[in-house]
């Protein structure tokens, strides 16, 4: 019987949000957010591996603050 390796648990990067994770710091569904980048909005960056969608901890709070501003 062949013994499975397992990879190893990705660490989070606290420099770096999932999408779910930038939509509730910003009360805002992750529609909203994926709708945001379509618009131009923010620039996503993506997982070198699985390609999802990344935002940087301060771009988002950038916007939190531009958000409230208004």
């Amino acid at each position: 019987m062949a013994v499975r390796k397992r990879l190893p648990e990705a660490v989070p990067d606290p420099e770096f949000l999932t999408v779910g994770e930038a939509a509730a710091r910003l009360a805002v569904t992750t529609t909203t957010l994926r709708n945001w980048d379509k618009a131009g909005k923010l620039k996503p960056h993506r997982h070198p591996i699985n390609h999802y969608r990344l935002y940087k901890a301060d771009d988002i709070e950038a916007l939190k603050h531009a958000i409230r501003s208004s």
